[in-house]
Formats: structure tokens, sequence, C-alpha cells
């Protein structure tokens, strides 16, 4: 109860600076990382968790289902089929290279086995984008970067999966729970896929039978008994629940624009709740023996990975692509640590390999960092393209002036696709067509 106390009163607090934080480096995902670590058992005592709690594990759990199943309705097909280049570069290209880069750092910074120094680099190669929202949420951003960054943050989630279940099996001996064999690993991904595909569709050719229909009010929980059917049955059948959640939003958005379209705000609210519960709890593990337990190789590889591998590695991908200096520096910033990381990390804490304590003291620190910086940063970075939009608070310039403001996309948005149309000479600046 008393977390659910505190989970109320930052809601409370977040809501009332959401105005101030859409324009200025104050995070909400921030302020409830700091109430959890305030009520938890490094500061005040009055909420224990540990890391094997079945609570972290479950909020982090659902929380990136929920995020990676309204990500995947941002999707679109056609924008995608026209511009598939630049996302398969950075999950085809980048990620190896942040993968691999990860792991020389952890091995030779952090003193770990080259086995677990892998492992680690597997479990913080997956990005989220739910800490750069100011980008990936605003339809004034160039679509190319809101595409770029969504599809891979929505794909390398599944992708990074498999490989960190063989190396958790390779730096064993492991608990039981934690062995997986490579049929197994890529039978649960393909099951994700299939899932994530066919269940929308199914559910689609059902409310077109004659008889049947949803009432416009009731329209915006289709989608909803979508997610949660698919969430429990990928657990009940051990499919890729990531894979199946991006996907399925993905293909329902395609399938039912209208059900999308009054989805939409429902499944924002429920994903920053989830989010905002999930930072709660991992919030309540940053304990300060925690940081103490960290070497000084160790915060000087969580550094490096955050200002050097990530952004290395994707500039390496994206190098000869028409993307302008600017999208593509926004893009090599904002590769944020999230909730696929934290799972990742509860699975290396739980296989019980030899050094599953120190991979996931250095995987924890380096999520919180990054959760620091790209959550403090996606704001300012986002009004160099001139996204100024701020509920509640008047704007800076006369709205005779005729500027274009930026906006949260809603319901009567454009899609991932598409953007608001914006001045000729704005149009010349960036180099894209505009409706």
């Amino acid at each position: 109860m008393v977390l659910i106390v505190v989970f109320g009163a930052a809601l409370l607090v977040a809501v009332l600076l959401s105005g101030l934080a859409a324009r200025s480096v104050l995070s909400t995902s921030l302020l409830f990382l700091a109430g959890g670590a305030l009520v938890g058992d490094g500061f005040l005592g009055l909420v224990h968790i540990t890391a094997d709690s079945g609570m972290v594990a479950t909020t982090a759990d659902l929380a990136l289902f929920t995020v990676l199943f309204t990500d995947g309705m941002h999707v679109s097909f056609p924008s995608l089929r026209a511009a598939w280049r630049n996302p398969v570069r950075a999950l085809g290209i980048g990620m190896p290279l942040a993968f691999v880069g990860m792991a020389l750092l952890t091995h030779w910074l952090v003193g770990l086995d080259w086995t677990t120094s892998f492992l680690v680099g597997a479990v913080l190669a997956p990005t989220d984008p739910v800490f750069a929202s100011a980008i990936v949420g605003r339809t004034e951003v160039p679509a190319r970067l809101r595409q770029l960054l969504n599809v891979e943050s929505g794909l390398n989630d599944g992708l990074a999966l498999p490989m960190v279940l063989l190396l958790i099996a390779a730096a064993g001996p492991v608990a039981g729970a934690a062995e997986a064999s490579p049929g197994t690993i890529a039978l649960e991904l393909v099951g994700g896929l299939a899932l994530g595909v066919a269940l929308p569709l199914a559910v689609a050719g059902v409310v077109r039978l004659p008889l049947l229909g949803a009432e416009p009010k009731l329209q915006p929980l289709l989608p909803l008994a979508t997610g949660v059917i698919l969430y429990a049955t990928c657990h009940l059948t051990h499919a890729n629940p990531y894979l199946a959640a991006f996907s399925a939003g993905a293909v329902l958005a395609s399938v039912s624009p209208d059900s999308k379209a009054a989805f939409e705000v429902l499944g924002e609210s429920l994903a920053e709740l989830s989010k905002f519960a999930a930072l709660l709890v991992f919030g309540a593990l940053l304990t300060p023996d925690l940081f103490g337990d960290l070497s000084l190789g160790g915060y000087a590889a969580v550094v490096l990975a955050i200002v050097l591998i990530r952004p290395g590695s994707l500039l390496i991908s994206l190098a000869g692509t028409a993307i302008d200096r600017r999208e593509r520096l926004t893009a090599a910033w904002f590769g944020p640590k999230g909730f696929a990381s934290v799972v990742y990390g509860l699975l290396v804490l739980q296989s019980g390999i030899p050094q599953a304590q120190r991979a996931y003291t250095l995987i924890a620190v380096c999520i919180a960092f990054s959760i620091v910086a790209h959550s403090s940063t996606d704001v300012p970075i986002a009004r160099m393209f001139d996204v100024e939009d701020l509920v509640g608070i008047p704007d800076d310039e006369p709205a005779a002036a005729g500027a274009v403001r930026g906006k949260r996309a809603g319901p009567g948005d454009a899609s991932a696709g598409e953007r608001t149309p914006l001045p000729a000479a704005r149009a010349e600046e960036t180099g894209d067509a505009r409706t």
C-alpha cells in the first residue's frame, strides 16, 4: 500500500508538472525513478523490494509489452516499404557493433570473463523509445527519424533475446529455468511473430461478421482485449511476447485503422501508466550499495556505453545514407536502455551463473544512467526540429505569427509516415516531401 500511495502521489505531481516538462529538461520519468529510490531500502526503507522479486519482473514485462504494442501501432507499412533501409542498417549493422563494443568494454574495464561480457553486451544492445518520447511522439519531427527509432527499438528487443538466452546457457552452470536450446529459442520467436500477426487478423475478421460490431464508446476496448489475450497466450505457450506485441500493434493499425484511432488515447495512457509503475519499482532497487558495488572501471564502461558505443555504432551504420547530419546525430544519441534491458538483466541475475551479480550491477547502473541522460535531453533536442508544444502554458509568440507548433500525436494526427504541413521554405530546408 505504501508503494501504491507513492505511485499515486508521483502520478499527481507528474501530471501537474507535465506542461513544464514538455519544454524543459525536467523529466516525469525521473520523478518516478527517484520516488522509488526514496522509499526503497537504500533511503527511507518504507518498501522492501529485491531484484529477484516477482513484482519487479512482472511490472517490467508488462510495461515492455504495453509500450511495444502501442509503438507498433505507429508503424506505417507503406512508409516502411518506402524507407526500410535505414532501420535495417540500424538493426543489421548498428546493433551488432553496439553489442560487440559493450562486450569489449565490459571485459577490459570490469574484468568479467568473455562469455559474461558478451552477455552484458546483448542485454544492453536493445534500445527503448519510451525515454525519448519527445522525439518519436511528435509529428513535426522528420518522419524518417521517428520511423527509424521506432522500428529499431520495436524489433531489437526480440532480436536480442535469443543471444541473451544462449549466452546465459553458455556462461553456466545455470538454474534449470534459464536453460534453453537454440531450437526452443527459435520456436519461441516464430511463435511470437505468428501470434502477433494471426490474432489481430482473426479479431478484425470477426468484427466484420454480420450482426457484430462495437459501439463507439466501447471501440477502444477492442484493441485492449486483443492485447490482453495476446499477452496471456504468449506466456501460456512460451512464445516471445515482445515480438508478438510489436507485430500485433502494427498489423492491427494496418487492418483496422478505426480501431487504432479509437484506441490511441487509451493506449498511450496505459503505456504511460505501465512505464511509470515499472520505473517506480525499478527505482526501489537503486540503493547506495548497488552503486557502491560497481568499480571505477564499471562506471567508465557505463559512460562510454552511453556517449560512445551507441552513438558510434549507429553513425557507422548510417554512413552514406541520405539522412542529414542533424537527424543522424539525434538518432545516434537516442539509444536509451529501457525495460527490455531491465527484463533481460533480471534473467541474468536469476540464472545463477557465476558472475551474475557483477553483471547485473553493471546493467542496472547503466540503465539508471541512461534513463537520466536520455529522458532529460529529449525535449531540448526535439526543439531543434521546431517542436514547441506546451499544454497549459501560453506560447512564447503570438498565434498571429503563424509559427508551426509541435504537439503530441493524438487520434486525429497523421500516422508515423505523415506529418503536419510546414511552410515551403521549411520543406526545402529539411529536404523532405510534405503533403
